[in-house]
């Protein structure tokens, strides 16, 4: 591992799209990934955030209506390229984001269950873009604690 034996990667929102991205690129040199509330590919995210941040997310990351467009979005989404995913991941949701949909999270959690691969999942019913309620925030805390000590430390 050229000296990355214990290198994480964790971000949320658009950081959490790059936590999956890096995965999918550099997962040679991580050991473990935490995505928090991440986009997990583009045109699914723009067909399913709320109308109301749909032209906004769309001059953002591209307009997936565009053919060209979307193949280029469908081509750097971490869900299309599942199988170069090989560390073990931690998926932090809320349910009622409006920003990044609970079905990112699923998708995402689903596909690297099904090419066998370590995946932790965290759903909060009670919460939204990021965990707000102090009991959630400090289980998420609790839970990514013991994700890398089982994935990054051992």
């Amino acid at each position: 591992m050229h000296g990355a034996a214990r290198v994480a990667v964790m971000g949320g929102s658009y950081g959490g799209y790059m936590t999956l991205a890096s995965l999918v690129m550099h997962g040679e040199r991580l050991k473990s990934g935490v995505d928090i509330v991440g986009i997990s590919n583009f045109v699914t995210f723009l067909t399913h955030t709320q109308d109301y941040r749909r032209d906004l997310r769309r001059v953002e990351y591209g307009d997936e209506r565009d053919p060209k467009m979307r193949a280029h979005l469908e081509k750097i989404s971490p869900l299309n390229n599942v199988s170069k995913i090989r560390a073990p991941l931690f998926v932090v949701q809320g349910k009622n984001d409006p920003r990044v949909p609970l079905s990112e999270a699923e998708q995402m959690v689903k596909a690297v269950r099904e090419k066998g691969g370590i995946c932790w999942y965290l759903m909060a019913k009670d919460e939204g873009h990021g965990f707000a309620k102090k009991r959630n925030v400090d289980f998420q805390f609790l839970s990514t604690l013991l994700f890398l000590k089982a994935h990054l430390l051992h």
